[in-house]
């Protein structure tokens, strides 16, 4: 539950439409279910406004199965990083309607209907081998809510790759740079920008 599924449930309950014993139902997961090998942070979105992520890398595909059945039992926007392809098809078995960016390696499901925030998260990647690590990042800006666009393989080798897309660069109001060799893309973005 989000802050405004909360104001929701709450008028609901202020105007009488649903009964307290029915609105105390919504928070026994509150703030965190214990499943003995981890605490789902069901009110994450409430404090911090942005869903709490399941790391898959190092947990075993029964682990990341009964966190993301909490998860998702509990109505929160689901992203998982570094996801594999057997762990989503283990995931997409149970849930069907999980979204998979292989590149990215990320499971993700909406289900708060929050509104678009304002500006634009512009990813700017150097080279094609970076592009696994934005799409992970363009993964997590959009489940956050954000309005995302990348820019493949724009490096300083080719700089005027880059040049070419000056109107959105000025655009955007926040700018990820991925450069896994160098890293002097991140350098030349920052001179272009304010």
């Amino acid at each position: 539950m989000d802050k405004t599924g909360l104001k929701q449930l709450l008028t609901k309950v202020k105007n009488g439409n649903i009964a307290i014993d029915k609105a105390i139902d919504y928070f026994k997961g509150m703030p965190f279910d214990n499943i003995n090998f981890a605490k789902i942070d069901n009110h994450r979105h409430i404090r911090c406004g942005i869903p709490e992520a399941i790391f898959c890398q190092g947990k075993t595909i029964d682990q990341i199965v009964d966190i993301i059945d909490k998860v998702i039992e509990n109505g929160i926007d689901l992203l998982a990083t570094r996801a594999n392809d057997e762990v989503y098809a283990a995931v997409s078995k149970k849930h069907p309607k999980v979204k998979y960016n292989k590149l990215g390696r990320t499971i993700t499901q909406k289900n708060n209907r929050q509104r678009k925030k304002n500006g634009l998260i512009l990813i700017v990647a150097a080279g094609t081998s970076d592009i696994p690590v934005a799409e992970e990042d363009r993964e997590t800006a959009v489940i956050m809510g954000n309005n995302v666009e990348v820019l493949y393989d724009v490096g300083v080798a080719g700089i005027h790759r880059l040049l070419y897309s000056r109107d959105l660069l000025a655009k955007a109001r926040v700018i990820i740079v991925v450069a896994g060799m160098e890293g002097a893309l991140a350098s030349v973005v920052g001179g272009l920008v304010d």
